[in-house]
């Protein structure tokens, strides 16, 4: 009796991970409505609030929104815009100052001296 091989090994298509994204796995859904969201922001104020000619609008809305977008669609370090943020203002909340001394410096030594009170009437003995 012939015995047959069999594999056990299956390809895993590329889009596998892709399902909680948009346009084929291109964008994710958060970033997008970010996005969204902050054009919306940044867009309405430039088309309605402006008083210049509509070319003019299209070129300012086109220098100011379409990097706006692309950072906000692509995000930064692999987080969505908001989550950046956040991670900036955790960091600035707890961030440390280390005070590191000098190897080979000499620091000068100073004699702490007690200061006079300005008020006579206070005990001199503490």
């Amino acid at each position: 009796m012939d015995e047959k091989e069999f594999s056990n090994i299956y390809a895993i298509p590329a889009n596998y991970t892709d399902s909680g994204k948009l346009f084929g796995g291109m964008l994710e859904t958060r970033n997008t409505i970010e996005t969204v969201i902050l054009l919306i922001l940044i867009g309405y104020p430039e088309l309605m609030w402006m008083n210049i000619p509509f070319m003019v609008k299209i070129f300012i809305m086109t220098i100011t929104l379409l990097p706006v977008g692309i950072v906000g669609l692509t995000g930064l370090n692999g987080d969505s815009l908001i989550q950046f943020v956040m991670h900036m203002i955790i960091f600035w909340k707890r961030r440390r100052k280390l005070h590191l001394r000098r190897i080979g410096y000499r620091y000068e030594q100073t004699k702490t001296k007690r200061r006079k009170h300005p008020n006579p009437k206070q005990k001199k003995n503490r």
